[in-house]
This record gives structure tokens, C-alpha cells and sequence, in this order.
């Protein structure tokens, strides 16, 4: 693990970065039956108004306040949402949101000490959330329920039957969370440095080999350090799609997976430091590559390199790649819980979200930069060509690249599969 004093200064999105520890899940699963005795009584009057029109639900939202709880890691998307969404909202709306930075795992253990209270009106409006997270939540109860039918720009805009609507990391949403972007795994490099990046896995391991201390990847705890493995698994599957749809199966994984803990092995001497240690996270990691001390970087944004080129973290030189096998993505999103003070004005914010006109904000590279979540075929001709005509960067695939590259994100199950093994087969073999 890498140790500093310096404070991190990068603390760029990565699809629901910072969401995931396994700590969670476990204090979650461990609350399960306490939560199943205190959810027997009567809803809260936050569940009625998922029964309502949405002309109701709009008068209701009217002059109100919503607190949107999220992480607030990235400049950029602090940018975005104090700069357009609060003001814009207010504007169109008048509704006064307010921007809640959070670890999402207090705010979790929050909800589940509210939940065992029976306290039916709580402080959070809005939560971003996703992967096990979600998974947790929505498994003891911590959600309102179903409710992005009454979103009218999701009815209009997305895509309601695609894998990337209705899973998050394998859970089904069930109209328990409204999509707000979405982002795929690439890998960031120097063109100075690397002449030809890589394009498989066998020439990633050639060049680290060629090029000693050059390449490391964040450890398996790390979300973008996991997503990197999760990443090489999918090659053990012949980069198959159909992959993510398999139920988790550790008895097979067991079996087909050694060649991918040989190649990592392989891979460890040549590595920076030998592999001897690993950066703790991909902030750790993007120093390594500020400071010249590697040669690539990675993450789980394809758009996340242009902002810190243009605020002059990463050398101008810098471009990013994808490996011919394709390209883990996945969706985060935005939900309310069970006891959230203001349902109403919740769902106007977040249909608000899904309008063209916020979501090509979204992808403007001198702000937030990621990827919209609406369908283009339901887009009007105008909004298609204003989402076609964002110039997102030099260092950010095309739309076409990213399409052609897609893998969807596995089942919550691995994540903390892979980071048992890894340290069992790498770090402690």
C-alpha cells in the first residue's frame, strides 16, 4: 500500500467509485432479521405518493427543498450540479436542492439504524446508489419501492428493457432506481512514452515485461482495482457477453479461473515495485502516472483523463485505450429511501436528470464529461444532433468505439469473490 503525506487531490468519478466495501454488505446481511421484524408495520406517508399523478406529484414539489445525497469526490461533478443542476432546478422548478456529500456506506448504516427505529420520515430525499449497495439496500427494505413508471422523461427517453435500465450489477432495479450516467472501463497511457498500446492481454503483459516498473493496477479492494480483474475474467469466458447473465458460481470459477491468476503472477515481477506492493487506490495510482513514476493509469470512466489533462494533472500527452476484447460498463443511479421527507419533489429532480438538455450538459468535458443514459433512437432530431455535436475530448473514444467495446458489469458476487482470491493468489500466494 502506498503511504504519503500529501493530501488526495484526485478523487475522480468512477460509475459508483467510492460506493462499494465489503464491510457493508456484511453489516446489512448481518441486520436482516431485525430489519424484517421492524418492516411489518405500516407504511410511512412517503409510500402513498408513489400512488399518485404526476401533476400531484409536480404541485407537490412546488416551493419545496430536496436533499440530494451523493459523492462528492469530483470536481466535476460538484461542478455540474452546483453550477447547472441546483440553479436550473430552481429556475424550472422552484425547488431548492441542496447537495449532500457522503461516504454512502455511513449513510446506509444511517437508513438501517432508521429502519430499526421506525422513523418514517428521514433526512435523505435523493441517494446515489448502485452495485452491492443497492443490492443490500433493496434486499432489507431500506428503499421506497417502485417508481421510475412515473418518471415522465424515463417513459420517454430510456430504454426500459435493456440490461443496462434493469440490472445493477446483476440485481434487477424493478423501477427502484432512475439512471443518471454511465461509464466504461478504459486503461490511460502517455503516448510519449508508449509507442503502441496494447491491444490484448498478452501484449499488456509483453510491454510491462519490456518496459520493468512501467505498469501496476490499484489493489482488489480498490473499485477500479476490482473492475481491472473483473475485467481480465471476463477473458477467461472468451470475453462472452452472455457471461454477466450466468448466475455466480464459485465451483466453476474455481476451475476456470487459474490461468488468470498465472497470468497475474507472471505479470507481478515486472510490475512497479516488483509488485511488491500495489497502490491502495486508483487516486494512488493517477499520482504514480502525474509524477512519471508509470507509464499508464486506468479507470472506470472513459471520459475521466480529458478533465485532469485540461487541469493539468496528467501531461498533455496523454490519450486513452481500450483492449480489442472489450470494455466493462455499467449504470449508476439515483433512488429514494424508505423514508425519504419529500417523495414528490425527489422524482421531479430526478426526471429532471433524464432531460436532453441536462444529461448533453452532463457530457460537456469542461465539467462532469461522462456518458448520457438516454436511448438516441428516442431522442427528437434536434436533441440527437446537439448529444452528437459535444466534442467530449481527444482522449475519449467515440460512441462508436465505446458501443462496439461493451461488456456488461457481473453480478455483486464477484467483487468480493475476486478480492478474497486475489489476496489468496497474488498478494499471499
Amino acid at each position: 500500500m502506498i503511504i504519503g503525506n500529501e493530501t488526495c487531490k484526485l478523487k475522480k468519478a468512477e460509475g459508483e467509485t467510492k460506493m462499494r466495501k465489503t464491510a457493508v454488505l456484511s453489516i446489512f446481511l448481518a441486520g436482516t432479521g431485525l430489519l424484517a421484524a421492524c418492516s411489518s408495520g405500516e407504511e410511512g406517508e412517503a409510500q402513498a405518493w408513489l400512488e399518485e399523478d404526476w401533476e400531484a406529484i409536480n404541485a407537490e414539489s412546488d416551493g419545496s427543498d430536496v436533499r440530494m445525497f451523493m459523492w462528492g469526490g469530483d470536481d466535476g461533478l460538484n461542478q455540474y450540479m452546483d453550477e447547472y443542476v441546483i440553479p436550473t432546478v430552481e429556475q424550472e422548478h422552484n425547488i431548492d436542492l441542496e447537495r449532500v456529500p457522503i461516504d454512502t456506506e455511513e449513510s446506509l448504516q444511517r437508513l438501517l439504524t432508521e429502519k430499526e427505529a421506525g422513523e418514517q420520515e428521514g433526512t435523505m430525499d435523493i441517494l446515489w446508489l448502485n452495485g452491492e449497495n443497492f443490492r443490500a439496500a433493496k434486499e432489507n427494505e431500506l428503499l421506497l419501492g417502485s417508481f421510475t413508471e412515473k418518471l415522465p422523461r424515463f417513459n420517454e427517453y430510456i430504454d426500459a428493457d435493456s440490461p443496462e435500465t434493469t440490472l445493477d450489477f446483476g440485481t434487477p432495479t424493478e423501477g427502484m432506481e432512475s439512471p443518471l450516467g454511465k461509464v466504461q472501463f478504459t486503461f490511460i497511457y502517455d503516448t510519449e512514452k508508449v509507442d503502441q498500446p496494447p491491444a490484448t492481454w498478452e501484449e499488456l503483459r509483453l510491454w510491462a515485461e519490456e518496459n520493468p516498473g512501467e505498469f501496476t493496477y490499484p489493489e482488489a479492494t480498490d473499485f477500479t482495482g476490482n473492475a481491472f480483474l473483473r475485467q481480465l475474467l471476463y477473458d477467461q469466458y472468451e470475453n462472452d457477453a452472455a457471461f454477466a447473465s450466468e448466475a455466480f458460481d464459485e465451483e466453476a470459477l474455481e476451475e476456470n479461473t487459474e490461468p488468470m491468476w498465472d497470468y497475474l503472477n507472471d505479470l507481478e515481477g515486472s510490475l512497479w515495485r516488483e509488485g511488491q506492493t500495489y497502490p491502495a487506490s486508483v487516486e494512488e495510482l493517477d499520482r504514480l502516472y502525474s509524477r512519471g513514476e508509470v507509464s499508464m493509469t486506468m479507470g472506470y470512466n472513459e471520459a475521466r483523463a480529458e478533465s485532469l489533462i485540461r487541469d493539468g494533472t496528467f501531461p498533455e500527452t496523454t490519450d486513452t485505450f481500450m483492449l480489442d476484447s472489450g470494455s466493462i460498463g455499467n449504470t449508476h443511479f439515483l433512488t429514494m429511501p424508505f423514508n425519504a421527507g419529500n417523495p414528490a419533489g425527489a422524482m421531479v429532480v430526478m426526471d429532471f436528470l433524464l432531460s436532453p438538455e441536462a444529461q448533453i450538459e452532463k457530457m460537456n468535458p469542461d465539467g462532469w464529461g461522462e456518458s448520457s443514459v438516454l436511448d438516441p433512437a428516442l431522442l427528437t432530431e434536434e436533441d440527437r444532433r446537439a448529444m452528437e455535436a459535444v466534442n467530449r475530448g481527444a482522449s475519449v473514444p467515440s460512441q462508436e468505439e465505446l458501443d462496439n467495446a461493451y461488456l456488461p458489469e457481473l453480478d455483486a458476487d464477484y467483487v468480493g469473490w475476486l478480492e478474497e482470491k486475489w489476496n489468496n493468489e497474488v498478494v499471499q500466494p
